[in-house]
């Protein structure tokens, strides 16, 4: 265990002492919101309504009940037939970790997925609905910012997307566990996981063009800044011995080094479920607590931002007390592997 720690220790250290540098960023289709008074909405893909802003991150869409996990970009370019003929780019170095080349496999149609390792915390970006991959690109390549990895397009499983509405769905975000199909078998879906851990319901995204414009503008020079400024919307903590590799992966997430020995956790998460922010518990602060094991308690809770974002469950009110909600669930489901 103390090898553990302060190889974890090192890792810490590590990512903390990248937190200053500044990120370089590609924004991974033509059609970017760079010229100056064009409204950012105006890349944007409605996803029929009409409205840009159902083409944006979050719950944009059947009057703010339905999530929407990226972004969709309209392309650019057409060919005579009103095919896209623009080219999806890595948003930034990385390596190739997934490549779903059969459109029916996933709602995503065809896909590939990027982990950026060489960022902390080392985020994900995936580049969906694609036309065709490029050409010789295979699972552990590595890619260098603006390389291409497939052609924009419209592809998709279970559903068609008309060709006026072709456009990239872009994501940047956290893998939650690579335990994810122990938790997929444990809900007995009935279908094949085609995707191992680069299944969608095991990718938690953030607003990739938020990030874009607050990086572009200076507010934030890297992922760990981004992070830092979510806003909270819940607070739990959990008693456990468990470190999960979820914390192992993305260290600089942690609050603070991880003791020598851990008797559970403090953590925050966005409005989305995501887990952003790890304080480890001691034993004897978990025994001061009186906390029960692996029972969550929210300990804080953003009433007015829970309210407003209808397309996420992750706390409700019981006779006046604060319950975690089924998204929530889920995700402690995936984190702790707790009923």
């Amino acid at each position: 265990m103390m090898r553990f720690i302060s190889l974890f220790l090192f890792s810490f250290l590590a990512v903390s002492s990248l937190a200053a540098q500044r990120v370089s960023f590609v924004w991974p289709a033509p059609e970017t919101p760079l010229r100056e008074g064009v409204p950012a909405t105006e890349i944007l893909q409605h996803a029929g309504s009409g409205d840009p802003k159902s083409g944006g991150f979050g719950g944009v869409r059947s009057g703010g009940k339905q999530f929407h996990e990226g972004i969709d970009i309209k392309p650019r370019n057409r060919d005579r037939a009103g095919n896209p003929t623009d080219r999806a780019v890595a948003a930034m170095d990385g390596v190739v970790r997934h490549i779903s080349a059969v459109a029916g496999k996933s709602s995503y149609g065809r896909y590939v997925v990027l982990e950026h390792t060489e960022v902390s915390p080392a985020v994900y970006t995936l580049y969906a609905h694609l036309a065709q991959i490029t050409p010789g690109l295979r699972v552990g390549n590595r890619i260098q910012a603006g390389e291409p990895v497939g052609t924009i397009g419209r592809s998709a499983g279970g559903y068609v997307i008309p060709k006026e509405r072709a456009h990239l769905h872009f994501e940047i975000g956290l893998m939650m566990t690579r335990d994810f199909q122990r938790w997929y078998d444990s809900r007995k879906f009935g279908s094949r996981n085609e995707h191992n851990i680069w299944n969608g319901m095991n990718l938690m995204g953030v607003d990739a063009l938020d990030f874009y414009m607050q990086w572009r503008a200076g507010h934030v020079a890297n992922f760990e800044e981004y992070f830092r400024r979510l806003p909270p919307a819940v607070a739990l903590r959990i008693s456990t011995r468990r470190v999960p590799d979820f914390v192992t992966r993305y260290p600089a997430l942690l609050t603070k080094p991880l003791p020598d020995a851990v008797g559970g956790w403090e953590i925050q998460f966005d409005w989305t479920g995501l887990p952003f922010a790890w304080t480890p518990l001691t034993p004897m602060q978990v025994l001061d607590m009186k906390l029960k094991p692996d029972q969550p308690v929210i300990v804080r809770a953003n009433e007015p931002l829970i309210r407003r974002e209808r397309s996420k469950t992750l706390a409700t009110k019981k006779q006046g007390d604060w319950v975690i909600g089924s998204d929530l669930k889920t995700v402690l489901q995936q984190l702790f592997a707790i009923p």
